[in-house]
């Protein structure tokens, strides 16, 4: 399977520039930052500070543990 990865220091930039509340492959299409067909995989490289609902196909347990920590939620979409 191959993803279209995003770390979360680059996810912190993007909900701020896109004023994004959530983070799913709809909204990130919608940016032009992904195609239609990608599938999404969050890793935990850098930090979050912005709490988020993450709609992801994938997500390190690095990233998960760092988006709760936020107040964040992860939901893994097939």
């Amino acid at each position: 399977v191959s993803y279209k990865v995003f770390n979360l220091s680059q996810i912190e930039q993007l909900a701020e520039k896109y004023d994004m509340k959530e983070v799913s492959a709809d909204n990130l299409y919608a940016s032009g930052l992904i195609a239609r067909t990608d599938l999404v995989k969050i890793l935990g490289n850098g930090e979050l500070k912005t709490k988020l609902v993450f709609k992801v196909n994938a997500v390190s347990a690095k990233a998960k543990e760092a988006i709760e920590g936020a107040g964040g939620t992860v939901e893994i979409i097939k």
